[in-house]
């Protein structure tokens, strides 16, 4: 017989592991080459992971909500051949350098995909963005990072190891006991340790959980929500936002909209909505000022040549997720509308796949969706600005014609830009957003479909 190894896929240059949220098939199952093997999660997205080959299931070497790094053996599959496949060194490896995923693509400076270098200069090792999420939480400094043994290949540290050690560990001067061989004489953690780690001893003492009293209900976050609120905490910590606001005439495009929105529909099969209309603004404003097409890694400013437009979405389940129109600037407005559509309708049924909603490097949410008139959105990391679009709504404005200013009903709607203050100053951000402001005021109300 021949064995095949199935490996964890990578899904994305900044991810680096994937839960297993379901098994489809067991072992002794007959599978097709593309069939459906196993449902998988990462920080960005639920994924289906197809079988490389046809044949029987015969093992499975992980068990449901395991978190495996990708490049694992995760299951062999029998393909009924004749000899023996040879032996899976290489599948069982960690997916080729990933220390050497670009800086900009990782969520946050916390969770850059660059090595991490000890002080002491004993080497370095690629932490993953949950365990520094999780060494953050529990107060475990870089350098008790850095001595606690990883099973992980090169032997990097794992959900599962650093799970265990904080388990285990009882006091700040562990990270003593693990970085040093020499046994330790006192019962006690000594006094003069505590300088040694000082952010593991200001964190260590006992948490207690605040009384729960009255008429509640207590509710567990999912997944997802775990994952977005990780997300939202190491935004605000990595970027100092600002967060500028303008209001624009939309009643062009409004009237536009209803004008054709029946015979565009009938023309090319696609709904005409008001998101794919704020892209093309954007995309076209960003190419002026492509700034704020950027991120940043250390001291570096990195423009990025390609426009890649995100658009919070919400899920079924209420949560957000954020799918990515690639090469935005290359698409007109149906082709954005294809988009849009394609991506909104994956997202409401749970079909989007991990490249959807990757590379992207500027985000629109669409706060108006909800009533809002305005919000101040959370960037996006690594991106440096996001903007908001508010609820249209009819209001009286002052407006200036040749025989002088009238009060005429106008549709009217506010936008909000936040951005990253270390690189986009007041000037940009507002410019920024007083471009797209006049770029939507002066859409033309006879453009042909």
């Amino acid at each position: 017989m021949a064995i095949v190894d199935l490996v964890m896929p990578k899904m994305g240059e900044s991810i680096m592991e994937a839960t297993i949220l379901k098994w489809l098939k067991k072992p002794g199952d007959a599978i097709k080459m593309d069939e459906t093997l196993l449902e998988i999660a990462t920080d960005k997205v639920d994924s289906e992971v197809p079988s490389t080959s046809g044949g029987t299931l015969t093992e499975t070497l992980f068990k449901e909500n395991d978190v495996v790094p990708v490049g694992t053996v995760i299951a062999r599959i029998d393909t009924g051949g004749g000899a023996p496949a040879a032996a899976p060194v290489a599948a069982s490896a960690p997916a080729a350098s990933p220390v050497q995923a670009p800086a900009a693509a990782s969520p946050a400076p916390v969770a850059n995909a660059a090595p991490v270098t000890t002080a002491a200069g004993s080497g370095s090792r690629f932490y993953s963005p949950l365990v520094l999420n999780i060494a953050a939480k529990e107060g475990i400094g870089m350098a008790e990072l850095e001595a606690l043994p990883g099973t992980g290949g090169e032997g990097r540290v794992t959900k599962k190891d650093i799970l265990n050690y904080v388990a285990n560990r009882t006091a700040p001067a562990q990270a003593q006991q693990i970085a040093s061989p020499a046994p330790v004489t006192q019962t006690q953690a000594p006094a003069p340790a505590a300088p040694a780690q000082p952010a593991a001893a200001s964190t260590a003492a006992p948490v207690t959980a605040p009384a729960i009293s009255g008429n509640v209900e207590i509710m567990e976050m999912d997944r997802m929500r775990k994952l977005i609120a990780d997300h939202m905490v190491r935004s605000v910590a990595t970027s100092p936002h600002v967060t500028s606001f303008t209001e624009c005439d939309v009643t062009n495009i409004v009237n536009w909209r209803n004008r054709h929105k029946s015979s565009f529909e009938k023309k090319y099969g696609e709904k005409i909505t008001f998101t794919p209309i704020f892209i093309e603004a954007i995309v076209a404003c960003i190419k002026r000022q492509p700034l704020i097409n950027s991120s940043v890694d250390g001291d570096r400013i990195i423009i990025k040549k390609d426009i890649n437009i995100g658009m919070a979405t919400a899920l079924p389940s209420g949560n957000l997720i954020v799918p990515v129109i690639k090469n935005s600037d290359t698409k007109n407005l149906l082709g954005l509308t294809k988009e849009v559509n394609a991506l909104a309708n994956a997202a409401r049924n749970n079909k989007l796949k991990a490249d959807d909603t990757q590379g992207g490097t500027f985000t629109m949410t669409n706060v108006g969706t909800f009533g809002s008139l305005m919000g101040t959105p959370i960037i996006n990391q690594p991106q440096v600005a996001i903007l908001a679009v508010g609820a249209i709504k009819k209001r009286p404005m002052v407006l200036e014609t040749a025989d002088g200013d009238v009060i005429a009903i106008r549709h009217m709607m506010y936008l909000s830009l936040s951005y990253d203050h270390r690189i986009i100053d007041g000037s940009l951000g507002a410019s920024f957003l007083t471009a797209v402001a006049n770029e939507l005021e002066m859409f033309d109300v006879n453009r042909p479909l």
